[in-house]
């Protein structure tokens, strides 16, 4: 069987070659990754997440390094909707015209993400968008509506209804007691996949200043820490729901992507691995062959069965 047989998945509004993804927020709109590697090696990419107006973000240091993984607190910045959807998304389409592109939608109130998706969804080179409900660095608004079953589910059926039949992938927080409420509230409300995990909300504290490293005191935590928790969420929605699942949360490896996969995930995002290894998704992807064959895997979809 030829690789990219091995690697193609498909899921609603994407064709993808292979299931590896950038996580929104660590590749930009594209044009920073362009310069390590041609983006044509990837199954598709998500944008950072955009809100209707341009942020500035949390103040600075809102970056570090902690045990096993990362801490961000960049508040959304992003430089808002209408120069996404006018300059951003036209470079990508001018450069890799078939690469298939993810946007992320984000707000701080139901109207707020229904004029994003709207215009998001109104962009012909956007194939799906993820609905970013989840970010634990936003004071209100996201965390709230991520949260709360039933205003997840209200905030879902609207927004689906503004996307223009473009596919909504809702983004859960691991930041609840029991993330399945959550996956089924998003179903119920019509979203056409899932993105899980965005990342735990974490502290880290400077010793000398005895204050906390970043200004926003919290961040998000990204990276292997992850992993675990990422892998045990996503085994649990899949036991009670057959939406497709985007896992995402500490994926180094083409072992790890496998792992995902097994607990129930159809593609991944690749998020902080990329900060210590810019070449880390073009890696992961010329891996996959090599390590399927040492694990008898004909191909990924294969492992769409497995279930424990």
């Amino acid at each position: 069987m030829e690789t990219a047989q091995r690697l193609a998945v498909e899921l609603p509004g994407l064709s993808l070659k292979n299931p590896i993804i950038p996580a929104s927020g660590t590749c930009g709109y594209g044009q920073q990754l362009a310069k390590n590697y041609d983006l044509n090696l990837l199954g598709s990419l998500v944008l950072k997440s955009t809100t209707l107006h341009a942020r500035a973000g949390n103040p600075q240091p809102r970056v570090c390094e902690t045990s096993a993984g990362w801490l961000n607190a960049n508040g959304l910045q992003n430089v808002g909707v209408t120069a996404v959807v006018k300059e951003k998304l036209p470079w990508l389409h001018q450069h890799y015209p078939s690469l298939p592109v993810i946007a992320s939608a984000a707000g701080f109130s139901t109207a707020e993400y229904e004029t994003v998706v709207e215009q998001l969804a109104a962009a012909p080179t956007v194939n799906a968008i993820e609905l970013n409900v989840s970010c634990p660095n936003v004071k209100h608004g996201g965390l709230a509506m991520g949260t709360d079953p039933a205003v997840l589910e209200g905030l879902t059926r609207k927004v689906v209804r503004r996307a223009k039949g473009k596919p909504i992938y809702v983004k859960l927080t691991p930041n609840v007691t029991d993330i399945v409420p959550l996956a089924q509230a998003a179903e119920r409300g019509g979203a056409n996949g899932l993105t899980m995990i965005n990342t735990l909300t974490g502290l880290s504290i400077d010793l000398r200043t005895r204050r906390p490293v970043l200004a926003n005191v919290t961040g998000g935590l990204s990276g292997p820490a992850l992993k675990p928790m990422a892998l045990r969420m996503i085994h649990q929605v899949r036991a009670v729901s057959s939406l497709p699942i985007i896992g995402v949360g500490g994926i180094e490896t083409a072992e790890d992507v496998l792992e995902f996969m097994m607990a129930g995930a159809n593609a991944v995002e690749v998020g902080a691995a990329s900060f210590h290894d810019p070449l880390a998704c073009p890696r992961i992807v010329a891996d996959l062959p090599l390590v399927m064959d040492r694990y008898g895997i004909k191909k990924l979809t294969d492992l769409w069965e497995v279930r424990f």
